[in-house]
């Protein structure tokens, strides 16, 4: 079976972005894609630093409350219906809950073939890159870098530490299985 999603777990600043613009550049095939920043970006402004919402501390940790879940439950839906009727997506996530967050994705994927990919990045690189771009809070990236990938199972995973987005979207587009041939 091809290919239908590839989801993209890794922790705040370590390269996903990158990544998944360089995938929609060296897939043969149209991908649309899909990330948690946008989801946020797309939540009421008073959803936005609430419980109900998402709240960022000021050492960088993230926590979400239960509007947010239930939006987010909603969002991943939607992704999903997407792919099953034949949009090929690109998701790019943060498993602030590890293997949780899998499960919830894994919850509505039944039948959906999906490329798992962890994306991983040291700490300290990460974190010099959450500060130089600005928006992210101090702490953010070196908090999320392990956590996010603890208790989840890929099907490949790409370390942005000294690897160029390019490079690592070429890796993981050389694992995405394509279509048969008609």
């Amino acid at each position: 079976m091809a290919t239908q999603m590839i989801i993209l777990n890794g922790g705040s600043s370590s390269g996903k972005t990158g990544i998944v613009q360089c995938l929609q550049d060296v897939l043969p095939e149209p991908w649309l894609a899909f990330g948690c920043d946008s989801f946020v970006d797309s939540m009421p402004a008073r959803m936005q630093a609430s419980q109900e919402g998402i709240e960022i501390a000021a050492d960088g940790v993230v926590s979400v409350g239960e509007d947010f879940r239930t939006l987010e439950e909603a969002w991943t839906e939607g992704i999903v219906t997407m792919a099953r009727a034949g949009a090929r997506i690109i998701v790019d996530d943060v498993f602030l809950g590890g293997a949780t967050s899998q499960r919830r994705w894994l919850k509505r994927l039944d039948g959906v073939e999906v490329l798992w990919v962890g994306v991983r990045c040291e700490s300290a690189v990460a974190e010099d890159r959450g500060v130089a771009r600005g928006d992210r809070a101090k702490g953010m990236a070196a908090s999320q870098a392990d956590l996010v990938h603890d208790g989840v199972a890929y099907d490949l995973e790409v370390d942005t530490t000294h690897a160029e987005s390019m490079a690592c979207a070429r890796t993981i587009a050389a694992r995405v299985s394509r279509p048969p041939e008609r």
